[in-house]
């Protein structure tokens, strides 16, 4: 019987340990974003933000902090004025009329609930 061919100690590996990515257990992500572990596992099981999954667990690679900071980033709105611009009087605006008013039914209040009661004669 032929045995498989064991390759030499000092032949490379297909993964060395610089190239395997380091994997962050949710409580250092929260750690670094400053939020709650429990945040951070919600967001995973709504898909909300990347992860992967080891068995059971969630880990985040070093990109997939980069992508959840990157996701939560608040932009301006719109770009802001020149301060110049900010301080020039605004023209008066003419204020708009009202709406025309639309006819609505009077409502009417129902009697009192004892009133109700005696006038049917219920037993107690």
């Amino acid at each position: 019987m032929r045995q498989p061919a064991i390759p030499p100690a000092s032949a490379p590996t297909p993964y060395s340990d610089a190239a395997l990515p380091r994997l962050y257990v949710p409580e250092e992500v929260a750690a670094v974003l400053g939020c709650s572990a429990w945040w951070v596992k919600d967001r995973v099981r709504r898909r909300l933000i990347p992860f992967t999954r080891v068995g059971r667990a969630y880990r985040f690679t070093g990109e997939h902090l980069a992508e959840i900071i990157r996701m939560h980033e608040a932009r301006p709105a719109s770009p802001q004025q020149h301060p110049a611009a900010a301080r020039a009087p605004k023209p008066p605006t003419p204020h708009p009329s009202p709406p025309p008013a639309v006819p609505t039914a009077r409502l009417r209040a129902r009697s009192p609930r004892r009133a109700r009661e005696s006038q049917f004669g219920t037993a107690a």
